[in-house]
């Protein structure tokens, strides 16, 4: 269990990366009571520099020995990286919070959203897991929706930007991009496709069911952490030419009737959720509205007339912060309070 102290050593694994630059930020910028910040990574980013609180702190390699100290580790380098150190950290002492899908699935691992379940926090064993950023994004969303008329079913489509990838990706829609308005060949990497004026349903790997393991991350994981495995969940996930900010169209039917204004006033006065919803001003999220945002933007908020007990909405929130480092550092805050 982490010691109560006035301040923190906290590591970030994967601290280069565009989820570490993220918490780091975050943690400036909520003044996180910090001692000393660790940065880590890979030995190609050994000796690289990064800016925290107008200090300029050398990267370290990650190694199983470099947790000494450590009360806090951020993991945001990928799965291979939290399987491979994570329990390294945990012995040396630190609280592990990782971003990667690692050990989502475990059951002894608590999978948290601070607004819809922070108590779970409480029975880690040394590792607490933040779940897919869009299951994040759909649990704080519904989870309102769920407590005053229990959902039954949800289905929801995401549209997810490249920043979900990583800084390549995010430098092949920037370079495709040019190129095409350059009238000049394009170069594929990162995607099987063309992603600049494109959409791709396919968001990680296909899977023998032919859905993709995001699919299934999104199904599992919104279902753990809201508590329910009878909810009935389907998703198809999609990458579009956007570089920053998920977005979703849910459509959820539900045991008990709630008119649009009651989700409206429900999500309202819901922690980390902003209700942005007036068609005929054309007031709905869109990604532009919300990158830099710690809130889930919901709107479109309106009754599914197909289904007795139906409504449909559509939420957009920035990936990086609430769908990786924003929730990772509130777990942290949750913790030490």
């Amino acid at each position: 269990m982490l010691k109560k102290k006035n301040s923190y050593v906290v590591a970030i694994v994967g601290a280069t990366g565009v989820v570490g630059q993220e918490i780091i930020e975050i943690l400036a910028e909520r003044g996180f009571p910090i001692s000393e910040l660790v940065p880590l990574a890979s030995e190609r980013s050994e000796g690289e520099r990064i800016g925290y609180n107008n200090k300029s702190i050398i990267v370290r390699k990650l190694t199983k020995d470099a947790f000494k100290s450590v009360d806090i580790a951020f993991f945001s380098a990928g799965a291979a990286s939290s399987k491979e150190f994570a329990a390294a950290a945990v012995k040396a002492g630190a609280v592990v919070i990782d971003t990667s899908s690692a050990f989502r699935r475990e059951p002894l691992v608590p999978l948290v959203v601070p607004e819809v379940n922070a108590a779970a926090s409480s029975k880690h064993s040394g590792i607490i897991a933040t779940p897919d950023c869009s299951a994040i994004a759909l649990a704080v969303a519904l989870n309102p929706i769920h407590d005053a008329a229990r959902i039954k079913r949800i289905v929801v489509t995401t549209f997810q930007s490249v920043s979900g990838t990583g800084k390549k990706a995010i430098d092949e829609l920037a370079g495709q991009t040019v190129a095409l308005l350059n009238f000049q060949d394009i170069k594929t990497s990162v995607y099987p496709h063309q992603i600049a004026f494109n959409c791709l349903p396919h968001v990680d790997a296909f899977l023998e069911n032919g859905s993709t393991e995001e699919e299934t991350n999104i199904v599992n994981e919104l279902r753990k952490v809201l508590g329910d495995d009878s909810i009935g969940v389907t998703a198809t996930t999609v990458r579009v030419p956007v570089f920053r900010c998920h977005a979703a169209a849910v459509n959820l039917e539900m045991e008990k009737k709630l008119s649009a204004n009651e989700v409206r006033a429900l999500l309202s006065a819901a922690a980390g959720i902003l209700v942005y919803d007036d068609p005929k001003k054309n007031l709905y999220p869109t990604a532009i509205d919300v990158s830099g945002k710690d809130e889930i933007y919901v709107g479109r908020i309106r009754e599914d007339e197909s289904v007795p007990n139906g409504i449909n909405l559509w939420l957009v929130a920035d990936n990086l912060r609430k769908g990786a480092a924003l929730n990772a550092v509130q777990i942290a805050e949750n913790l030490i309070q």
